[in-house]
C-alpha cells in the first residue's frame, strides 16, 4: 500500500485495514514456521504496510482532536 492511498482512507477504514494486514501477517508467520512461505519477501512489506497504516491512523487521529 502505498502512503497516498492510506492517506485517502478514514480512521475507520485505517483500522479495518490495519486488522487485515495483521491477519495476514500471522499467517505468514505461520506458513513460514511450517516452511510452506513461497514469497518470502511478502513478510517485509506486510510489516512496513502495518507501521505505515498505523502511523497515518495516529496522525489522523490527533489532528482530528485538536
Amino acid at each position: 500500500m502505498k502512503p497516498g492511498d492510506a492517506r485517502h482512507m478514514s480512521v475507520d477504514q485505517l483500522d479495518d485495514e490495519l486488522v487485515k494486514l495483521k491477519k495476514e501477517q500471522f499467517n505468514l508467520r505461520f506458513q513460514r514456521a511450517t516452511g510452506q512461505l513461497e514469497n518470502t519477501s511478502r513478510v517485509r512489506t506486510v510489516r512496513r504496510d502495518i507501521a505505515r497504516v498505523a502511523t497515518i491512523a495516529a496522525e489522523k487521529r490527533a489532528t482530528a482532536k485538536g
